[in-house]
């Protein structure tokens, strides 16, 4: 579809949007799709396929969304949809335990075999809150360490200095949690060890857990600096503390055995969700069994979810696994070192400087000069320049994350044709966004 095309004809989707937002908060169900950070009104997504959504408007897009991560194997993957087909015709909730769900644990825990046991859960902020109370009660002790940048859902006392959504909007934390609620999350700055040592030197026998995203995926991407993992791992264990991978993003993305089996750093427990589900709704978390002994109804941490272990995201799930091969792994970081180097060469060419930091499959674009490392270099990116940029590709057929502090997903089903094309509108839309 033509340019011009793309513009003239919005006209459904901005009536689902006055719609949407007499019946729901600015007319979505999570803020980031509404579009304030990049202006503008959403699209409205009525079909996908591969590595393209099309909108109500019959607009079609190159998708570097993926559902948020979730969609390693692209939209629609034949094998993931007919694992879901005949888990349906069996029915769509059991509310009891079926075969399905400890089937997907065991290629989980084969997977990753620093996970003994775990406990499925319906998401990624299931999984955060239910580790953090395992880890107080295994510890005996109420304080956390988080990082700035980092999310690990919107549970009280995680939202503080929490990432994408909350930076998007301006907000140190969400109104309506209570001072009191977060008085035992202490914050570090992420990829800063000396940050974390001097919290263990005044508060280290009353933390019970460090949790930390191992590759920052809500202030952009942001690799761990070498030795970060490695040192949180020995100041935990020093302590008597307890390390927590929030592997929600990472977990099957970045490596079949995690950002923990990427980096060989093996945390005492992991949060999982996305990949997990294969796109349908679904969260986990896991570890040694002596922890998970811990959890009801073998111990006192009570934990529980009428959908958990949906026999549907089971099936996606597992269906999803059983696909993510070596060669699979290896086509994606091919499509994602091409796309991050065209993306430098066509900054460069335009004459800005930028930063596209990458692992694996993930990647995302910062407008600055200098290595971006930290919270604090990545929100310091032009983000009025990103939400110019988004629109003008959005014209050219190509929709990426509507906020410059999300990662951006590659898929094993975006081809080369569809990665030169994304290069193709990429120069032209960057050299309008910076004319205006």
């Amino acid at each position: 579809m033509t340019e011009r095309g793309l513009t003239m004809q919005s006209k459904r989707s901005k009536n689902l949007a006055e719609r949407g937002k007499k019946v729901m908060p600015a007319g979505v169900s999570s803020p980031v799709r509404a579009f304030r950070a990049v202006g503008g009104d959403p699209v409205y997504i009525a079909r996908a396929e591969g590595a393209i959504v099309t909108d109500v408007d019959d607009n079609s897009y190159i998708d570097y969304v993926c559902s948020w991560g979730p969609l390693i194997l692209g939209h629609c993957h034949p094998d993931v949809l007919g694992a879901i087909q005949r888990a349906a015709v069996h029915g769509t909730s059991y509310g009891a335990p079926h075969e399905g769900e400890i089937t997907l644990a065991e290629a989980i825990v084969e997977a990753m075999p620093w996970i003994e046991m775990l406990r499925f859960v319906n998401s990624g902020t299931e999984a955060a809150m239910s580790a953090l109370r395992l880890a107080r009660a295994a510890t005996g002790r109420s304080k956390i360490v988080k990082f700035e940048g980092n999310y690990h859902g919107h549970v009280d006392y995680l939202l503080v200095k929490a990432g994408s959504g909350v930076a998007t909007f301006g907000l140190p934390d969400s109104s309506g949690v209570p001072p009191q609620t977060t008085r035992d999350s202490l914050v570090a700055a992420f990829n800063h060890l000396d940050a974390v040592e001097n919290l263990f030197k005044e508060y280290g026998e009353t933390i019970a857990a460090v949790i930390v995203e191992p590759v920052a995926g809500n202030m952009g991407v942001i690799p761990p600096a070498e030795g970060f993992l490695t040192g949180l791992r020995q100041l935990t264990q020093s302590y008597g503390a307890l390390l927590i991978f929030d592997e929600v993003i990472t977990g099957f993305r970045v490596s079949r055995g995690g950002a923990a089996g990427l980096y060989d750093v093996k945390p005492d427990l992991v949060c999982l969700g996305k990949i997990i589900g294969g796109g349908l709704p679904v969260g986990a978390y896991g570890g040694d069994r002596r922890l998970m002994e811990l959890v009801a109804p073998l111990g006192p941490v009570y934990q529980a979810g009428t959908l958990s272990g949906n026999p549907l995201a089971m099936a996606a799930g597992l269906a999803t696994i059983r696909k993510l091969t070596p060669e699979l792994y290896a086509l994606c970081e091919i499509k994602g070192k091409a796309l991050q180097q065209g993306l430098c060469e066509a900054a460069n060419r335009c004459g800005i400087a930028a930063q596209v930091n990458r692992v694996g499959s993930m990647l995302s674009l910062f407008f600055l000069d200098h290595p971006v490392i930290d919270s604090s270099t990545a929100f310091s990116t032009d983000r009025t320049l990103y939400g110019r940029l988004f629109h003008a590709l959005l014209r050219r057929g190509v929709y990426l994350p509507p906020s410059a502090l999300e990662s951006w997903f590659v898929s094993s089903a975006h081809s080369e044709s569809l990665i030169e094309r994304t290069l193709e509108a990429f120069t032209p839309a960057l050299q309008e966004t910076l004319s205006n």
